[in-house]
């Protein structure tokens, strides 16, 4: 970490992981915490360790951001509204775990929707694609007649899972692999489901927001539990 700033941003040197605390964090725009450094399955493990995740253009060095509120889901807390619920019984999509991880990131990296997250630069597909390679990235996919046709990838430390992009190209498509995310976590004693920024898509799929404070003490807890399972397989089915 070098020692030079803009205001109280923090650029840092790419062969020395550190990051500055999070109470340093920009209130405008809101959690910018530093520039520079790298995203090697190190950096992103001790990014995210702090709850501190990378999000920026290609026109900008990388950027780390630790914002508040932060958005997350209670896995136990989360309830399916009716709709979808009724929409699940159908068995219209079958659903996968780490079946085509590249693939859903490319449907991330897509035109945007309402339901698809922060813009994914090919540093940083690179980047997600080997924390998938070190069995710290995953993927749900959703299928219909053996095209995919929704999904999301997110990192994993201890029993935290850390939602990055989501993408649908059919209606509910993401919604549905969000579901068995989340019922899956449930399962396996995911205390936390990081959900970054929040939006009214985020909201109505049971997401809340908590202050920094309260989102690091759960995030603590959560990664110091025993990991997930591995590899991944789904296990949970509605009904």
């Amino acid at each position: 970490m070098t020692g030079n700033t803009q205001g109280r941003l923090m650029w840092l040197d790419h062969t020395n992981i550190g990051f500055p605390s999070t109470e340093n964090a920009l209130e405008d725009p809101n959690g910018l915490l530093a520039a520079g450094g790298d995203l090697t399955p190190e950096w992103l493990v001790a990014a995210y360790q702090r709850g501190v995740f990378p999000w920026y253009s290609d026109d900008q060095p990388i950027l780390w951001w630790s914002p508040s509120p932060r958005c997350v889901v209670i896995p136990q807390e989360f309830r399916v509204g009716r709709s979808l619920r009724k929409f699940l019984r159908k068995e219209t999509f079958s659903v996968t775990f780490d079946q085509a991880f590249a693939q859903v990131i490319e449907g991330c990296r897509g035109p945007r929707t309402n339901e698809t997250g922060t813009w994914i630069t090919d540093e940083m597909c690179d980047a997600y694609i080997d924390m998938h390679e070190c069995g710290l990235a995953h993927s749900v996919e959703v299928w219909r007649d053996g095209q995919l046709v929704g999904g999301l990838y997110g990192i994993t430390l201890g029993r935290v899972f850390f939602g990055e992009s989501m993408f649908h190209r059919e209606t509910n498509a993401s919604k549905v692999a969000f579901v068995h995310l989340v019922r899956q976590l449930e399962l396996w004693g995911c205390p936390l489901i990081d959900c970054q920024v929040g939006n009214p898509h985020l909201s109505s799929l049971g997401a809340v927001e908590i202050c920094r404070k309260d989102f690091e003490q759960r995030l603590e807890t959560g990664i110091n539990l025993p990991s997930f399972p591995q590899p991944w397989k789904l296990s949970w089915t509605y009904g």
